[in-house]
């Protein structure tokens, strides 16, 4: 006769059917290859169990005591519940769902308040010590949370057969995944939505519950006052990290798998004893993040199981899954297609939005060592709250060229202007080293040929101002241009105020002045114009700031001698684009005749055939001045048919309005009022004209 199976058989024995018994029947069969390998006499000992359990309708009517340390005992309670039944206050009205070891039932409470709940009892056939143990901590661990993303415990008590039962919080929502998809939720909303869950499971953690089954479909998103609202529910295998909850103990069996395979950490695959902690659920957020990007989670959850027990397991310790972005590259174009589509955006602009920085994220939430992990949740989400504003991420390996290019991002309009600034401090570099050289050697020339000790003197003290005071300018400039990196314009303007009017810092006062134009600082962006255009009288491009500013902000008197300096200095232009420029520039307010002659002489000169839209709009403007009206008008209508430049076609829109106006004409078109019209983008000197222009036909519309 054989002997009775010792303790190690035994638990293996209830391990295995433990296993077999939290899955569905069709998979069992699978399972039960893989985990009892070559070993029949465990297959059979298993499989009779398992027929046993079926014929007693969900559960023993004796239950088999198995031998060994981690033995438990199935209860025999009978009966289930159904719509109808009262637990304690609470009326069932349908089942709601079912989960490893509970059934989750719609109940409506009448005492001391009328509402519905969402009511969880342990499963009959389940009720063992271990399970009602885990089943006890579940309730005491949800107590413990009041958090708005994390479904509320109201009650909890036993039924009257004794079996544990749970009251919490009734979501209406749908898997936080199917939310995404059927709302068409973009990368970044998808974004914020999961750092709202992060906080939830931070705050879990906080209490020292680990949830150990993160997965979409229990993450449901609800809407409250029409905003998504993400809640994680069922708690229900989640145990302290620290102390006990209950005066059980509640364990983990060697061989029972607990959470989704799809979504569980290698340490929880390992199954070796080790102990599980928050890391655990940091690495579930990682595959649930993943899945929002991709539509697709690392391994698939039907594969794995297929596999069988020991592959599934060796895969989520050992294989290292390809990044979010290779995901999406590896996909067929028609799935890529509609992944992209469900996430409003285009199959080549997904890929680039997620390769770099939420491939990092991701992968670092995936580690298969979690010491490599985000240490917290909170850490998780704040990573992720960097990539939205486009700051570093410290998933991303440290690297002075990645953090430029952040900054770059954040600043574009700053670092346009500084790239100017720096091309601008090399030329002008370049040229004071070149003159400091030649001045120098020119010195030094004197002293060689002055024979009289006074006159040597003087040259070497000479030579030594001029030492000192190129260095002073350039390590100024330099400054300058490092303060104006860190958006410290004032300093900036500071720094240099002392500096001689040069050409070299013509381009610094500029970029100064289109800086505090964008920030709205009109007239401070006017005096370092001026400076711009004193030190540098060449440069055509200060101009076209210059003048709009000095209309906008009605000084005129500067406007009409600035005006005058421009027409002097570049009136006999032969570039059609300066005479365009120039032309509307010097035309926004009223000229004498003599100047208008020499704008129309300009614009004659640089005229091409067809005729340029800039050309026609500035000749337009010009007739205008004239009083030719209907001249003005049959220029300006062709601009204003012309698709191609809407700043053009807005200033045109304007010029015509008043033409028409003062023909008496009914009917203008309608125009863009001056407080419409905002200074930001790179056309904002555009805008200042068309801002000025709509002054002046708010006026005669008056």
């Amino acid at each position: 006769m054989k002997s009775e199976p010792d303790a190690a058989s035994a638990s293996r024995e209830e391990s295995v059917f433990n296993g077999a018994l939290a899955l569905p029947p069709e998979q069992r069969a699978a399972f039960m290859d893989s985990a009892c390998g070559a070993d029949a006499p465990l297959r059979a000992r298993v499989d009779a169990l398992l027929r046993a359990y079926g014929q007693s309708n969900g559960f023993l009517e004796s239950s088999p005591r198995l031998t060994g340390p981690a033995a438990t005992e199935i209860s025999t309670m009978p009966g289930t519940e159904g719509p109808g039944d009262l637990i304690g206050p609470y009326k069932i009205r349908e089942k709601l769902g079912e989960g490893g070891c509970g059934i989750v039932y719609v109940a409506e409470q009448s005492e001391p308040v009328r509402r519905r709940v969402a009511l969880k009892v342990i499963k009959l056939g389940m009720d063992t010590r271990t399970v009602i143990a885990r089943f006890e901590a579940e309730r005491q661990a949800l107590a413990m949370m009041d958090h708005p993303n994390i479904a509320k415990v109201l009650d909890a008590g036993t039924t009257a057969n004794g079996r544990p039962y749970f009251v919490m919080e009734l979501v209406r929502g749908i898997k936080i995944t199917d939310y995404c998809d059927q709302h068409n939720l973009g990368t970044e909303e998808r974004i914020r939505l999961f750092i709202s869950v992060c906080h939830a499971v931070q705050h879990a953690h906080q209490k020292g519950i680990i949830h150990r089954d993160i997965k979409p479909s229990n993450i449901l998103v609800t809407l409250h006052d029409s905003v998504p609202v993400p809640k994680v529910i069922d708690f229900g295998i989640a145990k302290a990290t620290e102390g006990r909850l209950t005066n059980q103990t509640v364990y983990t069996q060697l061989y029972e798998f607990i959470g989704t395979p799809a979504y569980i950490s290698p340490e929880q695959a390992e199954m070796s004893g080790l102990d599980i902690d928050t890391r655990s659920d940091i690495y579930s957020l990682g595959v649930l993040l993943y899945e929002l990007l991709t539509g697709k989670t690392p391994f698939n959850s039907q594969e794995l199981i297929d596999a069988g027990l020991d592959a599934m397991r060796r895969t989520i310790r050992e294989k290292e899954p390809v990044a979010p972005s290779t995901c999406l590259s590896l996909m067929v174009d028609a799935d890529l297609t509609a992944t992209a589509k469900r996430r409003r955006s285009e199959a080549p602009r997904l890929v680039h939005l997620i390769k770099g920085d939420l491939d990092w994220i991701v992968m670092k939430a995936m580690e298969k060592d979690r010491t490599r992990r985000f240490e917290t949740a909170n850490a998780l989400a704040a990573d992720l709250h960097r990539f939205l504003t486009n700051e570093p991420v410290e998933a991303r390996p440290p690297n002075n060229l990645y953090r430029l290019r952040k900054m770059i991002r954040r600043n574009r309009t700053t670092f346009a202007a500084i790239s100017g600034i720096v091309a601008a401090l090399i030329l002008g570099l370049g040229v004071s080293l070149n003159l400091y050289f030649k001045e120098k050697d020119a010195l030094r020339r004197t002293v060689q040929v002055e024979e009289e000790k006074r006159k040597e003197v003087e040259a070497r003290l000479e030579m030594e101002r001029k030492d000192r005071q190129f260095a002073e300018i350039g390590q100024k400039l330099w400054q300058a241009g490092v303060l104006m990196s860190q958006d410290r314009m004032a300093d900036a303007e500071n720094m240099i105020q002392d500096v001689p009017l040069i050409p070299q810092v013509a381009a610094l006062y500029n970029v100064i002045g289109v800086v505090y134009a964008r920030n709205g600082k009109l007239d401070a962006a006017i005096t370092n114009y001026i400076k711009a255009a004193t030190a540098q009288p060449t440069n055509e491009f200060f101009f076209d700031y210059l003048l709009p500013l000095l209309a906008q902000q009605h000084r005129y008197d500067e406007f009409s001698q600035w005006r005058r300096t421009a027409l002097d200095r570049f009136a006999q232009t032969s570039d059609p684009a300066l005479a365009e420029r120039l032309a509307l520039s010097c035309l926004l307010l009223p000229a004498s005749d003599e100047e208008t002659r020499r704008i129309i002489t300009m614009l004659d000169t640089t005229a091409s055939t067809p005729p340029r839209p800039a050309a026609e709009l500035a000749g337009g403007l010009a007739e205008y001045r004239q009083g030719q009206f209907k001249r003005a008008a049959a220029r300006l209508e062709p601009v204003v048919d012309n698709q191609q430049n809407t700043n053009a076609q807005n200033q045109a829109r304007l010029i015509l309005a008043m033409a028409k106006a003062k023909l008496a004409q009914p009917g203008r078109p309608d125009t863009v009022k001056q407080n419409e019209v905002f200074l930001h983008g790179p056309d904002w000197n555009e805008q200042m004209i068309t801002a000025v222009l709509a002054r002046e036909a708010e006026n005669i519309g008056r």
